[in-house]
């Protein structure tokens, strides 16, 4: 089957690769229809992590179901599904209480597992024609039949929901004012997110024209941080200056220094110290890693960011971090989209075919044309 195989920093290639087999009587094999390519690639991508040559990439991934393990009994071939990112056995304690981006069973010595990410298991990725799924009655999410609301539902597999656990982690109640820092798509989703949970006010904090513009068109109040200390131009607009109720990290460890083009990895996790009134809550859904081989200084290399721990502390804020556990919010979030009460596909830029891949990576590691999501089909 054909596959995007990464090759080496800033490069990807469409290759013939090994088709998939069921391996396990709970395995399922599903025809990709729709794929999309996430920030977290770009992190691969652009050689900022251990991947290595070889791995196929492609973790956001909808399709149909070909062919189904003898031990499957919820799923029949013809079966549209959307898989989470995060593979789950669905029965270890994690599992069970819900935290099912940390599975304890499916990548031994590490808690959690996902489809073409490094670290995570070897489980390849759905950047190609098929993918094999395994926990499949557990893994995969039914959808209505037929190609309805595509590129809604295939946006289930990781940014709606994790944009959705940003305000999860940030306890974001009806009324409260909402700081995003970061307009990429898990931002926008974390925005939209806010908005369906009741969120008085929303700011997106960005730098990229085409991002707050999508900010502004969903009733977000967008915020260049290029004109100015973004914490400041927030607790202008809040009442009594005292910043927002709640602030969401969706930019990660690659954050941009303000006025300068270099990297400062701690500098969003900062601001939004300095945006949150005191008691305020943090959620923290932007990938931070353990070690980036690209890291600005030797402390960032290893994980080790200045972070200003003491005013955290002074201003009794509370932060939570982590991936999405996926599964938590699926259902609830199909159902919003099947119901027309939630289209998360406005943040979709470009819909190509697999062969263009390449391009499309390129592009979007470069946020140029417009690209803000793409959505790849492997089969036309």
């Amino acid at each position: 089957m054909r596959a995007v195989v990464y090759k080496g920093p800033f490069e990807v290639a469409i290759e013939q690769v090994e088709d998939p087999r069921i391996q396990h009587p709970n395995d399922v094999i599903v025809r990709v229809t729709s794929t999309a390519i996430c920030g977290s690639d770009l992190h691969m991508y652009e050689g900022r992590t251990a991947a290595e040559p070889g791995i196929v990439f492609g973790h956001e991934n909808l399709g149909v179901v070909e062919e189904a393990g003898e031990g499957v009994t919820s799923l029949s071939r013809g079966d549209r599904v959307v898989m989470p990112f995060n593979v789950a056995c669905g029965f270890c304690k994690n599992c069970t209480a819900g935290f099912t981006g940390f599975c304890l069973t499916v990548n031994p010595g590490f808690a959690g597992g996902a489809y073409g990410y490094v670290a995570m298991g070897p489980y390849v990725g759905g950047q190609a024609e098929y993918v094999r799924v395994p926990y499949a009655d557990f893994n995969c999410l039914k959808l209505p039949e037929g190609t309805e609301k595509e590129t809604d539902f295939v946006l289930l597999a990781d940014i709606f929901p994790t944009g959705y656990h940003g305000n999860e982690l940030a306890d974001v109640r009806p009324g409260d004012t909402v700081a995003v820092y970061g307009g990429g798509p898990v931002g926008l989703m974390a925005a939209y997110s806010a908005m369906l949970r009741g969120a008085s006010k929303v700011f997106v904090v960005d730098r990229v024209a085409e991002r707050l513009q999508k900010a502004r068109e969903i009733g977000a109040v967008p915020i260049d941080f290029t004109q100015g200390n973004p914490a400041e131009q927030i607790k202008e607009q809040t009442e009594g200056g005292r910043g927002t109720d709640k602030g969401i990290d969706a930019v990660g460890y690659q954050a941009q220094a303000q006025n300068e083009d270099r990297e400062e990895p701690a500098t969003v996790l900062n601001s939004l110290v300095e945006t949150v009134r005191p008691t305020g809550a943090l959620g923290v859904p932007g990938l931070y890693v353990p070690r980036d081989p690209g890291g600005p200084d030797e402390q960032a290399k290893q994980g080790m960011l200045m972070v200003s721990v003491g005013r955290l502390f002074e201003k009794g804020l509370r932060m939570g971090t982590g991936q999405c556990n996926v599964k938590r919010y699926n259902r609830h979030l199909r159902d919003l989209i099947i119901e027309d009460r939630a289209k998360p596909s406005f943040v979709v830029s470009h819909e190509l075919p697999l062969d263009q891949a390449p391009t499309a990576y390129e592009k979007f590691d470069k946020r140029v044309e417009g690209y803000t999501k793409v959505v790849l089909h492997p089969h036309g």
